[in-house]
């Protein structure tokens, strides 16, 4: 069992900065794949980027390459999204999603097949 807490939304300016932490609970955090997903209102919940177990592979939406970043930490079982650069649509509530199947990356990148889900953190960026 893995409970995941995400921390760190915020109201930014668009062009700005925010580091979004994801902190699970458990012994066994290291086994799992890390997504992080959002849904702004009225939205389906889209993927954001992802993580394998040992951090040595990443995987971004296209939408936001080259301005988040995601990485890890699993001795304080924490998986953090930096977000740069940010822009108005980039507002949503974003969440983090645990995978113990070792599926491939652009599998993880579908919102099915998740085992564990946070309850969200809101992010509002403004023009």
């Amino acid at each position: 069992q893995v409970q995941l807490v995400e921390s760190g939304g915020g109201l930014v300016q668009a062009g700005g900065s925010l580091r979004l932490s994801c902190a699970a609970s458990g012994r066994t955090f290291s086994n799992y794949d890390i997504g992080w997903f959002r849904q702004a209102p009225g939205k389906e919940r889209e993927f954001v980027a992802a993580i394998t177990w040992s951090g040595k592979s990443t995987y971004y939406a296209d939408s936001v390459k080259g301005r988040f970043t995601i990485s890890r930490d699993n001795a304080k079982n924490t998986v953090y999204l930096q977000m740069n650069s940010l822009k108005p649509e980039d507002t949503a509530v974003y969440y983090c999603a645990a995978d113990r199947q070792r599926r491939s990356l652009p599998q993880m990148g579908g919102v099915y097949g998740y085992d564990y889900w946070g309850q969200g953190t809101q992010v509002t960026v403004s023009s």
